[in-house]
């Protein structure tokens, strides 16, 4: 009892020194009002009066942040990841496991599958481990020897070829991959026993590195549809579940199917049973050679509102850019956009089997969007309403996508002297991807409320998530009626944007009479990279006469009281600071943060449209000039050594009534 008393005397003395009333019983109830307390407890303080005490605990109350309930920071990660446990990257020579990408991620070193210790500038919060459901694990078996697979002459050959390494690795991958697109693959590679009992295994490895609220390991897989012969329909399968529901249900195989309708039937089918939740992600559609966003069924029959909703239900996400190229935009598609040729693949399909004219109109996310608003119109559901994204697609179990730390896609590529110079894919002659024209792409933010596989779900989703290209610029976009120009002073873009109007992957309804849609726009540098040098506003609408358009603002920018649009409407280039010789450069230029409130100056409100913000970083050094300078090679003058690099949100919808 005296150890009671002498904590009641404490707290009673310091309640009056900061001039509140201090009690041992709550202070407020949900509503803000004081609990009733009895007239005959005192303290040094005096009886508490509510009427007197009340002001103190007004609701909100005096906390800015307390109480909030929308997401306040965003989340960093990669849905894209392969390792060992995938078939090609096993035959590639990848050593790196499950486990050991996931202690990388959460910001452990590690060593790669070449020798060489790697580690990530910053840990992630969250990684998706998406290895191929097709003969999951199965190549660690044929490079293994397993008896019961060296049987069949072509395994024992990969088993050869892939334990020489090298070259003789590499064609082994080809011939898989190639085999795999055209359904022949060796008889013991496609045990769909053997891949589900792997991917019981993979599902608990994730278990065991999920912790919730400090990192999230999603279970995941990716589906690998390489329809007639490399045409890359892939799609990443996100669960928003655990184990127990997981291994319910085996993960589909392009051994049963390539169709990806038949994908979304096998994820209902799933969720019925298990009660369970997943959603897909297509593929960055550069290597669909045109059948990403085709504008009809995988059967060639036209487009109908129940195919538009299921895909517009399962698949609310696209991978804008990756390691192997960007698909925001085609320049040819676009010519009046000076941003659009970005690490551009555009040879051919998987197999590097060429394009023809047309194909590139639905391999592009912007093209997509756009397309998806006339689709609309005739069927009453939009199929390609997708947020944006960025992965990786390493096959090296490194989830590094930073210029100055890129280990590339497989182990052939990691850092060494001649890697700007190999054929990172050989399909034969005039059918080479070099080395050089791999990209140190991409990471995803994702708005949540917390770092659990639910919250972080829910928010893919809900489309509050956007790609980089590397760095981790943090990004807030929201749409309404609603916001002034003065809301571009606030600290807390997020407050005022969710009070106002609705976040990216949201929409709007119906214009006010008179009132044009505004935009609050903010971006934050990554405190690792390039300052930036201007946001863009991209809007995409369906005109009065059906036909699709486009048009791009620059609604604020670095320096703006030295750069002003020419004659042509194009801001002058920011400047290079960029020093060739010493893979360096100076955040002179450009801008640490960049916000503003913008309007659309020709908005229509009878007209369907699409708005995303594009964040453009000042130029800084490329990896191929970190690889330049470290290992004191000359490369070739066709070689980029700078770029820009740069953040892209899920769009905000307008439709009218």
């Amino acid at each position: 009892m005296v150890g009671h008393r002498k904590t009641v005397a404490i707290v009673s003395t310091i309640a009056c020194c900061i001039g509140v009333v201090a009690s041992l019983s709550p202070i407020a109830d949900a509503e803000g009002q004081l609990p009733a307390v009895p007239t005959t407890v005192g303290t040094d303080a005096g009886t508490i009066r509510a009427d007197k005490a009340a002001p103190y605990f007004k609701k909100p109350g005096y906390s800015p942040y307390a109480g909030r309930h929308f997401p306040t920071r965003v989340y960093w990660g990669e849905q894209h990841l392969h390792t060992s446990w995938s078939g090609d990257a096993a035959g590639g020579g990848t050593r790196v496991g499950p486990e050991e990408a996931l202690r990388l991620a959460r910001g452990e070193e590690i060593v790669s599958t070449t020798g060489q210790p790697v580690r990530l500038s910053r840990p992630l919060d969250w990684l998706a481990v998406s290895d191929h459901s097709d003969a999951l694990g199965v190549v660690n078996e044929i490079i293994a020897g397993n008896p019961k697979l060296m049987t069949d002459p072509t395994l024992k050959r990969w088993n050869q070829q892939m334990n020489a390494g090298g070259e003789e690795a590499m064609k082994a991958v080809m011939e898989l991959i190639s085999l795999q697109g055209q359904g022949k693959l060796p008889a013991p590679v496609m045990d769909a026993q053997l891949a589900f009992d792997v991917w019981r295994k993979s599902t608990a490895i994730m278990e065991k590195y999920n912790d919730p609220g400090r990192f999230t390991a999603f279970i995941a897989y990716e589906w690998t549809s390489n329809y007639g012969g490399g045409n890359n329909l892939h799609r990443n399968v996100i669960y928003r579940d655990g184990k127990d529901k997981a291994d319910l249900v085996a993960p589909l195989t392009t051994f049963v199917t390539e169709n990806p309708e038949e994908l979304w039937k096998w994820m209902q089918h799933y969720e019925q049973k298990t009660g369970g939740q997943l959603l897909a992600i297509p593929h960055n559609g550069n290597l669909s050679n045109g059948l990403m966003f085709a504008l009809n069924t995988f059967k060639g029959d036209p487009l109908t509102k129940a195919w538009a909703e299921t895909r517009a239900t399962y698949e609310p996400l696209f991978e804008v850019t990756q390691g192997k190229g960007t698909s925001e935009q085609h320049p040819s598609l676009a010519p009046n956009d000076e941003f659009a040729n970005f690490e551009i693949w555009d040879k051919g399909n998987l197999v590097v089997l060429p394009k023809k004219p047309g194909m590139l109109n639905h391999e592009y996310a912007r093209e997509a969007l756009k397309n998806g608003l006339s689709v609309e119109a005739k069927v009453g559901v939009n199929p390609f309403k997708f947020g944006l994204l960025g992965s990786t697609d390493n096959h090296n179990g490194i989830a590094s996508a930073e210029e100055n730390n890129f280990f590339s896609k497989f182990p052939a590529a990691e850092p060494s002297p001649g890697r700007w110079d190999e054929d990172a894919f050989d399909f034969g002659v005039d059918r080479v991807i070099k080395g050089w024209q791999l990209s140190a792409s991409g990471y995803t933010g994702i708005w949540a409320t917390e770092n659990t596989r639910a919250a972080l779900w829910d928010a893919m989703k809900r489309k509050e998530v956007y790609g980089t290209t590397g760095p981790r610029i943090t990004v807030r976009f929201f749409g309404g009626f609603d916001f002034k120009p003065e809301d571009a002073l606030t600290r807390e873009p997020g407050a005022v944007g969710y009070e106002k109007g609705v976040p990216m992957g949201a929409d709007l309804r119906s214009a006010p009479s008179g009132r044009k849609p505004t935009f609050l726009v903010a971006a934050l540098k990554d405190p690792l990279s390039g300052n930036l040098d201007r946001i863009q506003i991209i809007k995409g609408w369906l005109d009065a006469n059906g036909k699709t358009q486009e048009r791009i603002y620059d609604v604020v920018w670095a320096q703006a009281d030295k750069r002003r649009p020419g004659k042509d409407g194009k801001l002058p280039p920011v400047g290079n600071t960029v020093d060739i010789k010493t893979a360096t450069w100076k955040n002179t230029i450009g801008e640490p943060e960049l916000i503003t409130v913008w309007t659309d100056p020709d908005f229509d409100p009878k007209l369907r449209a699409f708005y995303y913000a594009r964040v453009i970083e000042i130029p800084t050094p490329r990896w191929t000039l970190y690889d330049a300078v470290r290992f004191n090679v000359k490369m070739a003058p066709n070689v980029p050594m700078t770029l820009q690099e740069r953040a892209y949100t899920s769009p905000i919808w307008y439709t009218p009534s």
